[in-house]
Formats: structure tokens, sequence, C-alpha cells
């Protein structure tokens, strides 16, 4: 599975054998069964993963029991409480595989250690950072903006294959809905 990350990381940025062999060394091969977590709240996150094949789910549960996802996960794409990681502080959330996964995880001294030695490393998650905001700005825009009918349009728009993979109750729970709120709007589409 490490070859799924090598070919991402050389599809964003020119690394030699020796630098790829590097970031191999500190790379450890995670396999998920569905509903195994990568994380759990009440953890500290030391890590960054990288998604090479299934999918993954960040949420939070409240005080009513109720799930908040924040975000999923699938091929190519990094899961990451950077709260946490960043903080020290124990994770509000779990991360949670919704189908068998495979996950690429690297220590974050070892992640920020590449990220000195090897500058096409840090030109990777330097881009990856920059569109993690970008998406995160385009997430709170549509969630204070839009209706709830344009807001399953966009994931439609933007996740085209991820409706068919995971259950609509977590695509309401994403979005900020209820299930009967999404069958609506699914029913008049």
């Amino acid at each position: 599975m490490f070859a799924v990350f090598e070919q991402y990381l050389q599809s964003k940025a020119l690394f030699t054998l020796s630098e790829i062999e590097q970031i191999k060394a500190v790379s450890v091969v995670r396999t998920l069964r569905k509903r195994q977590y990568l994380l759990q709240a009440g953890d500290v996150w030391q890590s960054n993963a990288f998604v090479a094949s299934g999918c993954l789910r960040t949420y939070s549960v409240d005080a009513k029991g109720l799930e908040h996802i924040i975000g999923f996960a699938v091929e190519n794409w990094w899961a990451s409480d950077q709260e946490s990681l960043v903080s020290g502080q124990p994770s509000r959330y779990n991360i949670e595989a919704t189908e068998d996964s495979t996950v690429i995880v690297v220590k974050n001294d070892d992640f920020e250690q590449l990220r000195r030695d090897v500058p096409a490393f840090d030109q990777v998650v330097k881009a990856l950072v920059l569109r993690s905001f970008m998406a995160s700005q385009s997430r709170v825009h549509s969630a204070i903006s839009y209706s709830a009918e344009e807001k399953y349009r966009e994931f439609l728009q933007k996740y085209p294959g991820l409706v068919q993979r995971i259950p609509q109750h977590m695509v309401a729970s994403y979005l900020g809905l209820t299930a009967e709120t999404l069958s609506r709007i699914r029913r008049q589409l």
C-alpha cells in the first residue's frame, strides 16, 4: 500500500528515490476494519494519516448523543485532528473507518523532520494546508449561507462518488440536516 502513497507524492512534486525511501522508513501501513477507530475522542492525536484505500469519517458526539460529522477522507486524502496534534490536548473527535480501509500513518515528529529534510515533501504539505484551509472556508460559507437543498446539491457536485459509499444519515450529519430533511430533499430531486 505504500506504493499508493508514493504515487500520490510523485503526482504532487518530484522526489528522488532516496527521499521516497526516507519517507517510507517512517511510514506505517495500518489496516482498519469497518467501524474501527483510528482515533477516539479523549486520546491525543500524534500523527498524520494518508488514506490509501477506503473511507474515514471525523466526527464528535454531543451531550445528547448526536453525531456531528465534520469531514470524510477517501483515497488520496488525509485524516487528522490538527487541533489535538498542535495543542497536545485530548481530541474531541473520533476518526473511524466507514468501510475497510488502509492508511499510511506518520508520527508527527517524523512528519516534521521530513518537512525539514525533504523540500518536495514540505512543498506537498504546504499545498495541502492551503487546500484544506480553502475547503474549510468553503464549508463554513455553505453552512451559514445555503439552504438544505443547496447544501446537498453542492455535496453531490463536490463529492460525486461519496454518496454511494456512505449511509444517508452520515451525509445528513455532515450537512447539518436531519435524516428526514435529507430524505425529503432526495425525493424532490
